[in-house]
């Protein structure tokens, strides 16, 4: 009787623990605010600092996530979501960053900087994972949407030399 007792009080602190700490979860979810990531980004981009704090970058950019999925409607949102894609590429984190570039194409269409994703989306998966195909993919329809963008003549060189290694870009080089 006292073994079985023991174990209910275990098993309902257990229980009452579990709860409060989802309930303190979410109020900190809840509490992310704009000071919150400014601090982090004056800490983590100080020019004082020689190289960046990599715990801080990812730290930064899953506040940025956090942010933007409470608050889908604000402002800041997408401009956050860029911010932590461009953490995550050049953290080398390829399927993190492509699918933040998706969520932003499909819930941001209107977004400032959607030609400059397209192009990136095509660039991560040429240079990040060496998936030459929808590299193709990517850089083609970005041509087709903005052919006129600053980044037209970068998808351009890039489509002409997908799959190439540096010694071929060079031989061909010199053959020129």
């Amino acid at each position: 009787m006292f073994r079985i007792a023991i174990t209910l009080i275990f098993s309902s602190m257990l229980l009452f623990s579990c709860v409060t700490n989802e309930s303190k979860t979410e109020v900190v979810e809840e509490t992310i605010s704009i000071s919150d990531i400014n601090k982090l980004e004056a800490e983590l981009f100080n020019v004082n600092n020689a190289t960046p704090d990599m715990a801080k970058a990812k730290k930064l950019a899953e506040l940025y996530i956090e942010y933007a999925e409470l608050y889908p409607n604000d402002t800041n949102s997408p401009e956050f979501l860029f911010k932590a894609s461009d953490i995550s590429m050049n953290v080398h984190s390829p399927r993190l960053t492509i699918s933040l570039f998706d969520k932003i194409l499909t819930t941001y269409p209107n977004y400032e900087n959607v030609p400059t994703i397209m192009f990136l989306k095509g660039f991560v998966y040429e240079d990040q994972l060496n998936d030459y195909v929808n590299a193709e993919k990517y850089y083609t329809e970005f041509l087709d949407k903005f052919p006129d963008s600053d980044f037209a003549d970068d998808a351009i060189v890039s489509l002409n030399n997908l799959g190439k290694s540096p010694e071929q870009l060079i031989k061909e080089f010199e053959n020129k």
